[in-house]
C-alpha cells in the first residue's frame, strides 16, 4: 500500500469547515414531488429515475422559501423549538420506529419534501407548526405554507425497551448521523463528497427529497431512500438502517453524472479533531484531548492494517492511500476513557467510531484523508473518503454499495494488536524528535525477541527498541527521528517476531 502526503498552505485551497454544532451550512432544496398518495411503484426504482432525470436536466440551485421570521431566527433560538413528541410519526400504531421533523429556518431555508411509504402508497408529510413547541427564545412563529422541512430522525428502544432513544439524525446538505448503544453523537457521514480540498472549492450535494418506508410490527429495520443533487452529480439511496450495540446501516447509491467530477469521494466521513496526546499544540486546556475521532483505519483484503493518528495541522494536509482490495476503513475513537477528555458535558468518551466496509469489490483505487486546521471544536475538520481510480465524468452511471457500522466496538475483531497511544517528544539531541507508541495486547502469541521495524521517508531513525508494557499487557516502541531540515516526513513502524507481524502499521506524517 502506497502512501503519499501533501501539506497545502491555506492560502493555497479553499475549503469549507463544516460547524459541528449544527452539522452542516448548506441546506438542502425540494423539487416537487412526482409521485402522487395512492401510486404504487417500486420505491428505490422510483427514485432511481427521479435522480436520471434530474441528471439529465439543467441543475437549479436550492431557492430559499421559508418566511422572513424564520430565516431570521439565530442558533440559540432554532435549538429552542422542539418537535412534539406524542406528534411523531407511528408513535400511535406502537411500532419499533417513529419518525420526527426537523423545523426549517435558520441556516435551513430551502425545505426538503419528505414522504411515508406504506405498503407501496405513498402520501407526503404535511409542514405544520402545531407540530413543534415553541420556547421563550421564540414564543411562537406564524403559521406559512412552507413545504417541507429542514430534515428527519428516527428514534427506537436503542438503551432500554421503555423508552426511545434517538437513533439516527439527516440534517443539512448529504449529511446524517446514527448512534449505536451508549453512545453520544459525535462524527457524521455523507452521501457524497466532490472536490474536496481542492483549489476550485468544495461542491456540497444536497438530499433533496426522502422516503420512509412504514416498518412492519415489531420489525429490527428500517429503510429510507433520499434523492440527491449537486452541480455535477444526482444521486439514487435507499438506507436499510439496523439498530443495536452497533448502528449498521447498509447503503446502496447510485450516480448520475452531469459532467465531470475531478476528486469522486464515495462514503465520506467527517469528524473533529483539535489535539490529543500525539498533537496538543499551544491549547491552554483542562482537558488532555478534544476529538470526535483519534484515528482512520484501514484494513486491506490483503490482511494489513494501517493505523493513522489524526492530527489538527499548522497547513491543510491531504494524504492519500492507495489500496487494491478494500476491506474496510473508518475513523474511529480508539480511546475511550473518561480520564482522557475530562469532560462532563461533551462526553468524548461516548462518540462512536464509524466503520465503512465495501460491499462487492470497488476495484483500484485510494482512501484519502482531509486535515483541515482550525482553532476550534465546533468545526469539523476531518473528512475521509474513497476515490475510485475509473473517472466520472457526464452521462456516466455508478452503483456501488457499503456497510456502515456506527459504534465503540468495531464489527470485526482485528487479528494483530492495535495502536492506542502515540506521543511525541524533544529527543536525545536538539535535532531529533522521539516517539512513544503504545500497542494494546494481542497477535499472535510465540517466543523470541520482539523488534520495531521503522521505515521514514526522510532523515534518519535512531534506536529503535520493541519492549513489553508490563502495566498493559500489551508493547511498547520507541525510537528517535532525525528529519531533514524543513521536509516532511512519513513514518511507519510496526513490531514483528522472526518472520510474524504482532501489530497493524502505524502510519504517521511528521511535519516541522
Amino acid at each position: 500500500m502506497e502512501v503519499r502526503s501533501r501539506t497545502w498552505a491555506e492560502r493555497g485551497a479553499r475549503v469549507v469547515c463544516v460547524l459541528g454544532m449544527v452539522w452542516a451550512v448548506v441546506a438542502g432544496a425540494a423539487p416537487k414531488a412526482s409521485s402522487a398518495p395512492g401510486k404504487r411503484s417500486s420505491t428505490a426504482d422510483l427514485v432511481r429515475a427521479r435522480a436520471r432525470e434530474l441528471a439529465g436536466r439543467r441543475y437549479q440551485a436550492p431557492v430559499p422559501a421559508v418566511p422572513k421570521e424564520y430565516a431570521q431566527l439565530t442558533y440559540d433560538q432554532y435549538r429552542d423549538i422542539r418537535f412534539r413528541p406524542e406528534k411523531a410519526r407511528w408513535r400511535d400504531a406502537g411500532l419499533p420506529f417513529q419518525a420526527q421533523f426537523f423545523h426549517p429556518g435558520f441556516f435551513y431555508t430551502s425545505p426538503i419534501i419528505i414522504h411515508e411509504v406504506d405498503g407501496g402508497r405513498t402520501e407526503k408529510v404535511r409542514f405544520s407548526t402545531d407540530l413543534f413547541s415553541y420556547g421563550p427564545l421564540v414564543k411562537q412563529l406564524p403559521p406559512s405554507k412552507v413545504d417541507g422541512f429542514a430534515g428527519f430522525r428516527l428514534a427506537h428502544p436503542l438503551n432500554r425497551p421503555d423508552h426511545f432513544d434517538e437513533l439516527v439524525a439527516f440534517l443539512g446538505a448529504s449529511y446524517f448521523r446514527a448512534l449505536g448503544r451508549g453512545n453520544v453523537y459525535g462524527l457524521s457521514a455523507r452521501g457524497l463528497a466532490i472536490d474536496t480540498a481542492l483549489p476550485e472549492g468544495e461542491e456540497f450535494p444536497s438530499f433533496r427529497e426522502f422516503w420512509l418506508e412504514k416498518p412492519a410490527p415489531g420489525a429490527d429495520r428500517v429503510v429510507v431512500h433520499a434523492l440527491m443533487d449537486s452541480p455535477s452529480v444526482a444521486g439514487a439511496y435507499r438506507f436499510v438502517i439496523i439498530p443495536g450495540e452497533r448502528t449498521v446501516m447498509e447503503v446502496e447509491a447510485t450516480l448520475y453524472a452531469r459532467k465531470a467530477v475531478k476528486r469522486l469521494g464515495v462514503a465520506p466521513l467527517t469528524s473533529m479533531y483539535l489535539f490529543g496526546e500525539n498533537d496538543r499544540g499551544t491549547y491552554d486546556d483542562f482537558r488532555p484531548e478534544v476529538h470526535d475521532s483519534d484515528g482512520l483505519f484501514l484494513w486491506m483484503k490483503n490482511g494489513e492494517q494501517l493505523w493513522r493518528p489524526l492530527q489538527n495541522p499548522a497547513h491543510l494536509n491531504v494524504s492519500s492511500f492507495q489500496v487494491e482490495g478494500l476491506r474496510a476503513f473508518g475513523l474511529l475513537q480508539r480511546d475511550q476513557a473518561f480520564t482522557s477528555y475530562e469532560d462532563l458535558e461533551a462526553r468524548y468518551d461516548k462518540r462512536p467510531g464509524v466503520w465503512v466496509e465495501p460491499l462487492g469489490d470497488w476495484g483500484r483505487g485510494v482512501v484519502q484523508l482531509v486535515e483541515i486546521p482550525t482553532a476550534e471544536e465546533i468545526n469539523d475538520n476531518i473528512v475521509a473518503y474513497w476515490v475510485p481510480e475509473a473517472p466520472f465524468g457526464p452521462g456516466a452511471e455508478l452503483r456501488m454499495g457499503w456497510r456502515l457500522s456506527w459504534g465503540s466496538v468495531p464489527p470485526e475483531r482485528p487479528t494483530v494488536a492495535q495502536t492506542v497511544a502515540t506521543r511525541v517528544a524533544a529527543g536525545s539531541t536538539p535535532a531529533a524528535r522521539r516517539f512513544v507508541l503504545e500497542f494494546s495486547r494481542g497477535g499472535p502469541e510465540g517466543e523470541g525477541p520482539v523488534e520495531a521495524v521503522v521505515t521514514t521517508s526522510k532523515g534518519q531513525v535512531l534506536h529503535p527498541i520493541a519492549q513489553r508494557n508490563d502495566v498493559t499487557g500489551g508493547w511498547r516502541a520507541t525510537f528517535e527521528l532525525v528529519p531533514e531540515a524543513g521536509a516532511p516526513t512519513e513514518l511507519r513502524c510496526f513490531l514483528r517476531r522472526g518472520s510474524e507481524t504482532l501489530t497493524e502499521t502505524w502510519s504517521y506524517l511528521w511535519t516541522p
